[in-house]
């Protein structure tokens, strides 16, 4: 049965940049990526192609030695004109000068009737080598689903709580036709269910009360409600030996356009956020595209932060970098590299917190819209046991004793302390309020990488 569940841990951060729900044109991106970086566990990636090579939309591109069968794909046609590597030739991007208009490789196309009958192995299998399977992330890890494991249920979270999070279904745009289609694919791939999450504050969008096939829950409250290890946590939590697996909106119609239309189609809607972008909205383009040409004529100028994703969990790229396979949101907000003399105890109605004692005035003005930079307001500091993290992080786990499990390298009580429900997002708020300035994120990364190696 459907549930409906609300949350009362959590904080909103309210920012100003918000996107209107328009859509803008970009300029003519020269050049797109494809960046392996993007997909945490590749250890061992295999190059299929080289410079000068021309690729097709769906074209493959590489694959990870440790799983052969899963294809990473260009998003656009045209010419591949830099391998670009790191130190100890690590693989960083895979650049392709771009086609003025995209032609797509072809895999086979099924109809509604026909996807009725198609067996697993077949689904998996054009998965795989149609470049949409990483849109699916396994829990525990938070790492791209192996094929080979069957999953105890399927997660879909159709609403974003992050701060200047873009309207999911607006984005979904014309995609919205094979959101069903690839509901009817997962349904194929697990023997639990497949459980689509909403919004319970807000109207549900046709597209998903529409949706046959799957448990429709509803979820309130502040962010992180959203995230969908909050809902897995709260409908079915994972232990050492579960697997589920999460899918976006975005990833489950692009799973259905492979099958209703025979291609691999990496475009997108971008919402373009912050306080520092002249028009908030929304621009159509391709995974992969360089972040100074979704702005057209308006290109931020300044000392800036230009971060693909979202400002609790995006990546500082540069206006220069590259939007990821799994960003659907670029964020422009002012640098905040200086330093201010007791700044962190000053009163000021200008400055967002979380924590009452210092940030009282902001708590008096719970509808202003904050333009905030990316000062820590203080340097790293001993480990303070607060309390705070538990106010905004609504699980049944204990996080200031997993972080100091995980700094102390103690494996039983990581496990022991609910390690396995956690990725970077799910603490990302912790972070966000930390007196300490410790990187959570980073330590939570470190902590699953040495149970996931262990």
């Amino acid at each position: 049965m459907s549930k409906t569940i609300k949350l009362k841990r959590g904080f909103d951060i309210n920012l100003a940049g918000k996107p209107e729900k328009k859509i803008s044109e970009s300029s003519h991106s020269e050049t797109y990526a494809l960046k392996p970086t993007d997909f945490i566990n590749m250890s061992r990636p295999k190059l299929l192609v080289k410079e000068g090579d021309t690729v097709k939309a769906g074209t493959a591109m590489l694959y990870d030695k440790m799983s052969e069968g899963v294809k990473y794909c260009a998003p656009v046609s045209g010419e591949v004109v830099e391998i670009k590597r790191g130190e100890k030739r690590k693989l960083l991007e895979i650049k392709i000068l771009a086609d003025k208009e995209v032609v797509f490789e072809k895999f086979k196309t099924f109809s509604t009737s026909d996807l009725a009958n198609l067996s697993k192995e077949e689904a998996l299998q054009q998965m795989q080598a149609g470049g949409v399977w990483p849109n699916i992330i396994q829990r525990p890890f938070g790492i791209v689903a192996n094929a080979e494991d069957t999953p105890k249920a399927i997660f879909i979270s159709a609403f974003d709580t992050n701060p200047l999070a873009p309207d999911v279904a607006f984005q979904l745009g014309d995609k919205e036709k094979f959101f069903q289609a690839g509901l009817d694919i997962l349904r194929k791939l697990t023997p639990g269910k497949v459980h689509l999450n909403i919004n319970g504050q807000a109207e549900v969008p046709q597209v998903f009360a529409q949706a046959n096939g799957v448990e429709l829950n509803k979820f309130s409250g502040p962010h992180p409600a959203g995230n969908v290890g909050v809902q897995i946590h709260h409908l079915d939590p994972i232990s050492k030996k579960d697997i589920v697996w999460a899918v976006t909106p975005y990833g489950v119609a692009q799973i259905g356009q492979l099958f209703i239309e025979g291609k691999y189609d990496a475009s997108k809607l971008v919402a373009i956020t912050g306080s520092e972008v002249k028009n908030p909205g929304y621009v159509k383009t391709y995974s992969g595209v360089m972040l100074e040409k979704l702005f057209g004529s308006e290109v931020p100028t300044g000392h800036l932060r230009f971060i693909a994703g979202n400002p609790l969990t995006g990546e500082n790229c540069g206006k220069a970098g590259y939007l990821g396979f799994y960003h659907n949101q670029v964020t422009v907000i002012p640098e905040g590299d200086y330093e201010e003399f007791l700044g962190w105890i000053k009163p000021s109605t200008k400055k967002l917190s979380f924590h009452r004692a210092l940030g009282l005035l902001s708590f008096l003005n719970r509808g202003k819209e904050y333009a905030v930079d990316t000062n820590t307001h203080g340097e790293d500091r001993p480990f303070v046991v607060s309390g705070e993290f538990e106010k905004v992080l609504p699980m049944d786990i204990l996080p200031t004793y997993l972080f100091k499990a995980i700094i102390s390298e103690d494996y039983d009580d990581m496990e022991a302390l609910g390690i396995f429900e956690l990725v970077e997002e799910d603490v990302a708020l912790c972070e966000f309020i930390d007196p300490s300035k410790n990187e959570i994120q980073k330590i939570l990364r470190e902590g699953i990488e040495m149970i996931k190696n262990s």
